[in-house]
Order: C-alpha cells, then sequence, then structure tokens
C-alpha cells in the first residue's frame, strides 16, 4: 500500500499559478496606501545601515557564508541578484576601513537575515580577514541594495537558464531560493562550473532543491584539470554543445550568468552561437553591455607594451574576482601620438637637504599644495580639472563625465563599474561643484568628507581634484 502510494505521488504535479511575482509587486503597483510593514519589503532604494553577523557557515571551496541582521531591525529588502558595499576594518577601527562587494546569496523572501559568501583569496587583502575575523557578534557599516543583475518583479513565462563558474553562484543561488520559495509556474536549468569535484559550493542545497522542486534542474561540470574516474557530470570548458544538451531551447529563455571574466566572455559568444538574443542575456558586468568589454578588449591589444605597468595597477587597486564583484575591471584610456603613449609627466621631485633646519610654514599643508597655474593644460572645453597628484590640468565640457576625461588624459583612476555602483573611483573634491548621480557607490560620510565619483559626475565649475 505505501508502495502504491508513493508511486501515486510521483506522477501528480503541483497546480499553479501562471508565472513569478515577487512578493512586493503588488506592494509597489498599490494605489491604496499599503501598510508601513508592506512597504518596508519593497527594495526602494539603497540604504546605509550597521548589521551584525549572527551565523557562520562553512562552504565547499573555500567559501564561506556570513548571516547578518541589521541593527535597526529592519528588513533588508533587495531583489535577487544584487549586492551589498561592506566597510571592513581591515586596518583596525581607527583606519579608514576598506570596500568591498558582494553579492547576497540569500533570498528576499526571508528578509529578516541576509548572508553573503565569500570566497577565501589567499593573496587577497579582504577575503583573508573576513574569513579570520568575522564571527556572531561582529557589526559592519553596510550600503545596499545595490546592482542591476537580478530578477524580474514579475514574469509570466519564468523561463530560466542560469550559468554559473566558482564564486559566480553566490547571485544565482539568490535567484533559484528565491524561485523555490515562490508560489508560480517556472522552468530553471542551472549549469555550474567548478575547479574540482569537492568544490561545488551549496552542492548539498543544491541537491535537495532539485529533488523536491519539479521546476528546477541542475547540471554540475569541471573544467580542463584533472577529473575523478567516478565524476558522471559534464566534463571541459563552456560549450554551445554543453548549452545545447541541458537547455535545447536556450533561445527562449532569460539567462542569467555570474563567473570570471573569461567564463563570461565565452559564455556571451556561445549564447550567441545557439540563438539567444542579447535583450535576454543578463550578466554580471558592471561595465553595462558587451561593446565596453569589446573596447576593454581592444584597449589591452593596443597597449601591449604597458601591460606590466597595467597589471601593476590592477593588482593595486583590485583583487580577484573572487574577492571583490564583478570582474570586469576599468583601465584609464591614455592619449597616442606617432611616438606612443603620451604619460601625464606628474610634480618633478625635489632635493631635501637633511642637514637643514625644520620649517613649521613648510610643514603646512596650504604651503605643500602644488600651485597647478604650472601645469601643463590638455583637451579643449570650458571648464578646468585640476589633478593635484598627477600634475595636469585638464580641459572639460559641462556635460562629460570626469572620469572618462580624466582618464583619457592619463590620469590614473582605478574603475570597475563605471555607473556609481562600486565606488572603486572614489577620490576626493578639493574644490568646485559637482552633479554626481550615483547608485549607491558611496556613502553619505564620504560625500560630506569630500570625495566624489568621477564614473558619474559632471563639473558644474572649474575643480581642483586630489588624484
Amino acid at each position: 500500500m505505501i508502495e502504491l502510494l508513493t508511486e501515486t505521488a510521483a506522477v501528480q504535479e503541483p497546480q499553479r499559478i501562471r508565472g513569478l511575482e515577487m512578493p512586493w509587486n503588488r506592494v509597489m503597483g498599490s494605489t491604496e496606501g499599503p501598510a508601513g510593514a508592506a512597504r518596508a519589503l519593497g527594495p526602494w532604494h539603497p540604504q546605509e545601515f550597521m548589521a551584525e553577523c549572527v551565523e557562520t557557515v562553512p562552504e565547499a571551496g573555500g567559501m564561506m557564508t556570513f548571516v547578518f541582521r541589521r541593527c535597526d531591525g529592519a528588513p533588508l529588502a533587495f531583489r535577487a541578484g544584487q549586492y551589498v558595499n561592506i566597510a571592513f576594518p581591515v586596518n583596525g577601527e581607527d583606519q579608514e576601513p576598506v570596500d568591498r562587494s558582494y553579492s547576497l546569496s540569500s533570498s528576499p523572501t526571508e528578509p529578516w537575515t541576509f548572508s553573503v559568501t565569500v570566497k577565501r583569496d589567499a593573496g587577497g587583502l579582504v577575503s583573508p580577514w573576513v574569513h579570520d575575523n568575522v564571527r556572531p557578534g561582529t557589526v559592519l557599516d553596510m550600503l545596499g541594495p545595490v546592482g542591476a543583475f537580478h530578477l524580474a518583479d514579475a514574469d509570466r513565462r519564468a523561463r530560466y537558464l542560469f550559468l554559473a563558474a566558482g564564486a559566480g553562484i553566490t547571485p544565482i543561488m539568490s535567484m533559484l531560493r528565491t524561485i523555490h520559495d515562490l508560489p508560480g509556474t517556472a522552468d530553471v536549468v542551472v549549469l555550474y562550473h567548478g575547479a574540482e569535484a569537492g568544490g561545488f559550493a551549496f552542492h548539498k542545497e543544491l541537491a535537495y532543491i532539485a529533488s523536491v522542486d519539479s521546476r528546477v534542474k541542475v547540471f554540475y561540470a569541471l573544467g580542463d584539470r584533472g577529473r575523478p574516474e567516478e565524476w558522471d557530470g559534464f566534463k571541459g570548458r563552456l560549450s554551445a554543445a554543453m548549452i545545447d544538451e541541458v537547455a535545447p531551447d536556450a533561445n527562449g529563455r532569460q539567462v542569467y550568468a555570474c563567473g570570471p571574466e573569461g567564463y563570461l566572455n565565452t559564455a556571451t559568444e556561445l549564447l550567441k552561437k545557439v540563438g539567444v538574443d542579447d535583450t535576454s542575456i543578463y550578466m554580471e558586468f558592471f561595465s553595462g553591455d558587451r561593446q565596453t568589454l569589446l573596447e576593454y578588449q581592444a584597449e589591452l591589444a593596443h597597449a601591449a607594451d604597458i601591460a606590466e605597468e597595467i597589471a601593476e595597477e590592477i593588482a593595486d587597486s583590485a583583487e580577484d574576482y573572487y574577492e571583490s564583484q564583478p570582474a570586469a575591471f576599468g583601465m584609464y584610456e591614455p592619449g597616442y601620438d606617432e611616438d606612443g603613449t603620451l604619460q601625464a609627466s606628474g610634480l618633478p621631485l625635489e632635493a631635501v637637504d637633511p642637514d637643514a633646519p625644520a620649517s613649521t610654514e613648510a610643514a603646512a599643508p596650504e604651503a605643500a599644495t602644488p600651485d597647478a597655474s604650472s601645469f601643463d593644460t590638455v583637451g579643449t572645453g570650458s571648464l578646468t580639472l585640476s589633478f593635484l597628484r598627477t600634475g595636469i590640468n585638464v580641459r572639460i565640457d559641462p556635460e562629460e563625465h570626469i572620469l572618462e576625461v580624466a582618464q583619457r588624459a592619463g590620469v590614473r583612476i582605478g574603475a570597475n563599474c563605471k555607473e556609481g555602483m562600486c565606488g572603486s573611483c572614489k577620490v576626493v573634491k578639493l574644490s568646485g561643484d559637482i552633479d554626481m548621480n550615483h547608485q549607491g557607490g558611496i556613502r553619505k560620510r564620504e560625500i560630506d568628507a569630500g570625495k566624489f565619483l568621477p564614473c558619474c559626475s559632471t563639473a558644474r565649475t572649474d575643480m581642483v581634484i586630489d588624484a
């Protein structure tokens, strides 16, 4: 009898409403003035808040999940796939914190706690500190939620292909958990690439979800490295044949992909081959679109003669993709003439007589400030940007973004997203007025201290910048 019941249950499918709808979607569209508790669950805008760690969960592949709750007791309302920017006091409580952005791995359907999952990079600055120091009771300053890589608030078809490699599973996990928690019809295929058989984070939960939720199928793949004989998943790097095997109808699905830059480059080209339209592809590129990435590759090829210098700059300004998501690094774009790269000359060095008596006047900040009127001036435009560290004046028009013009003139400002999200291009404005249209990449206290994001800022007046 028990056997018969089990057999009968196996052929029955749940009856569901059509498509998926996020729990806050109707609140946001309501004209009746929803109650405060309901409004609190809507992911309206990035906020600054303090959060306390309440749990740590070791994951496979050198990763660790950190579970937090807001100190003010409010829920963290976010969309599945978004991230938070966290200030880590890696150099001590009395020093400036180091900001890193990490994708949320938890589901917004359980907003009273939220999780970030961090891969330990032995050579990184932040991730080893996080693994060694963040424990239940640790309180950190956060900003979020941020990011345009997320599920839609409503999807009547809800047919997805999720591609993940390594730590790229983190935002995908948030999406999958969300879909599993929600009612509604959906068709989800997950293809997860890992470096070793025992290195797939969340593998137990993924297996459980796939076993109890008929809407979800999960496939695993190992790359070109050594594979155990008993491995029964896919072998080799991502390919069109692999995509076609797990999702022969890929061109009818919304595709969300997250992983290292090389993986995403490959995925973009392969998805085109299998007929997926660009409008159905979503990737964790802060650089905005595919064209930016192609320009980035062309720039690297054109600047091969300064590759070593660029590599050092990347190492100084950003860690591995897994340390700080996403991976697309912004490069400064120097000018060129017939003799090669045009480099800003910088400020001249001055010899100091060790026997000369110390002068309090010379040590005063105002006496040490260089005179921008002696700098070379490049570019055209109605306004002037004076970059003190670089030693150059750059002419700019009011409608131009400061970062783009500065990098073109050889001013070295690190940048990832170029959309005001990640905060990596943050610099100090010593004088002048700007219009800044950021997307959560900078905190109010930083703005009050004179910092701004040149990627999303335009100049209203002449400016002096500490860069």
